[in-house]
């Protein structure tokens, strides 16, 4: 497959994906916090928006090997933003009682868009090549324009408008987002405390206290934080760790030639299977969504990380077996796509969405742009590690036995949740610390 310019765009996927995490993760670190803060959580989205539409019509256009190579990069900064503000936004405009499936919500998307993009593979497949990976590649543009033109129409986050003073239009939104006046009354009162405003305060728009600002949150998060704060901070790290260091993304990109080496040989057969990957992601996503804020993040977590030890180590036998038969037995072939699908699901029903509710909820107001934007930088940096990496793992101890190994990785991942992270269901954002500030034998560790 080759572009105008006789470039190979197969070439582009693993720099292409350097770039676009590296850009990614810089703009993260340095830049996507300090943005939100500054022009807010729905200007931030409609940047996230335009940039990664320029990327992808970059990219589908694609004249040269250079011209494909930036419009990944462009893309790759305007993902960044999506990821981290995104689940900000979705957690600061809902109600407790409904943070935890408002916020899953982008995570469908991406769940969406992960079926689709291998719907697209199947269908595209049957045009002409140099047509084909175009419009791949450039039809992104279409949701890109969509979320662009729908978040004008959506209310600023009530919290950021009260970081800036701006008291009187939070409680106008408050009211509107709110299960009932009560409600918008109590949250309202909350986030005033946390910010450090009178409670009596009725003013539309007041000065905000210098401790409440901004200003020196990289210190006070990083150099010297409080003992509450470090471990928010490394339970919010940890838990984008996990997502990826699991293995996830290897079976999300790989799972055709998870497939092939399983024994399934026709490449048609290896995409449409690939299909039954991006239902099954889709489907438990969704029902992780009804299920997070009545079971909880907590019990959703465990749940998760057990199955995937038990699916991930069946996976690593399976295709053990399967690739020393030289995929002839059948059995050994049907188990490993069964356990393929079964990993897919259990990652799904909680690590999954869990990980960007929780993540972005046990942040104080004040740190929460910063902590969320260092969660995704390692997520964005564990997602390039494993799916860069996991071919050469494959070859050096076989894909067998790189499950094995993702097995063992779940396994430390249980422990740390299991001690790391107290449930959150239920609690409003303005309660965080406290829920972090108890001691581990506190009953939002027995739930």
């Amino acid at each position: 497959m080759e572009n105008d310019s006789g470039e190979n765009p197969t070439k582009v996927n693993k720099y292409a994906c350097a770039c676009a995490i590296v850009a990614s993760m810089i703009s993260i670190i340095f830049g996507y916090g300090r943005t939100s803060d500054k022009i807010g959580r729905r200007n931030t989205i409609l940047v996230a928006s335009v940039i990664f539409m320029i990327g992808s019509i970059l990219m589908g256009y694609g004249p040269s090997y250079i011209a494909l190579l930036v419009g990944r990069c462009i893309a790759g900064v305007g993902v960044g933003f999506a990821l981290m503000i995104a689940p900000i936004y979705s957690a600061e405009v809902s109600s407790p009682s409904s943070r935890g499936f408002l916020t899953s919500l982008p995570e469908i998307g991406i769940s969406v868009g992960i079926l689709l993009g291998y719907l697209s593979n199947y269908i595209f497949s049957r045009l002409y090549l140099e047509l084909g990976w175009r419009i791949m590649l450039g039809i992104a543009a279409i949701p890109s324009l969509l979320l662009a033109i729908g978040i004008l129409k959506m209310p600023e986050s009530p919290r950021w408008l009260i970081m800036q003073g701006r008291l009187g239009e939070a409680k106008k939104i408050l009211y509107k987002v709110s299960n009932s006046n009560q409600e918008a009354e109590i949250r309202l009162r909350d986030i005033k405390e946390a910010v450090g405003i009178d409670e009596n305060c009725n003013d539309d728009i007041v000065k905000i206290p210098e401790s409440a600002q901004t200003h020196g949150v990289w210190k006070e998060l990083l150099l010297k934080p409080t003992p509450t704060l470090r471990w928010i901070l490394l339970a919010g790290v940890g838990i984008h760790f996990f997502e990826h260091a699991t293995g996830i993304e290897a079976v999300i990109l790989y799972s055709h030639k998870i497939f092939a080496k399983a024994g399934v040989r026709d490449t048609r057969k290896q995409i449409l299977a690939t299909v039954g990957v991006g239902l099954t992601k889709f489907t438990f996503i969704v029902l992780s969504t009804f299920l997070i804020d009545r079971i909880g993040r907590r019990k959703l977590l465990l749940t998760s990380l057990g199955g995937m030890v038990v699916t991930l180590t069946g996976l690593g036998f399976f295709l053990t077996i399967a690739e020393n038969s030289g995929g002839t037995l059948i059995w050994a072939l049907v188990l490993s796509i069964v356990t393929t699908y079964a990993v897919v699901m259990f990652f799904n029903i909680g690590l999954g969405p869990v990980t960007w509710v929780y993540s972005t909820e046990i942040f104080p107001l004040r740190y929460r742009a910063l902590g969320a934007g260092i969660g995704v930088a390692v997520n964005r940096l564990m997602n390039a590690t494993v799916s860069m990496s996991f071919l050469s793992i494959s070859e050096a101890i076989t894909t067998g036995g790189a499950f094995f190994m993702f097995a063992a990785v779940s396994l430390v991942a249980l422990i740390f949740f299991y001690f790391m992270c107290p449930e959150t269901k239920g609690k409003s954002l303005e309660e965080m610390e406290s829920v972090f500030t108890r001691s581990k034998s506190s009953d939002n560790f027995n739930k």
